[in-house]
């Protein structure tokens, strides 16, 4: 599995951590990357995805609203980013 969220592309970045003394060490930052089964409201299927926890709100509050989309239309464009 790869550490990339299906919709939004997130992946994890490189930085730094920095001590007290301001040495800098090489470090990942991770996105928080969770694996949900979801039914996908276009077709009724059931679907394993890998999403952010930004993504997973964001499904939430399109499901409260009654918003209409479709879960594999939304990873095709998510893997182009």
């Amino acid at each position: 599995m790869a550490r990339k969220c299906e919709i939004t592309g997130k992946k994890p970045q490189s930085g730094n951590n920095v001590s007290h003394s301001k040495r800098r060490t090489k470090r990942v930052f991770r996105p928080n990357l969770q694996t949900k089964k979801l039914l996908n409201p276009a077709t009724g299927l059931m679907m394993k995805v890998t999403l952010s926890t930004k993504a997973i709100k964001t499904l939430a509050k399109w499901d409260a609203e009654g918003k209409k989309y479709d879960l594999e239309k939304l990873i095709a464009e998510g893997q182009a980013k």
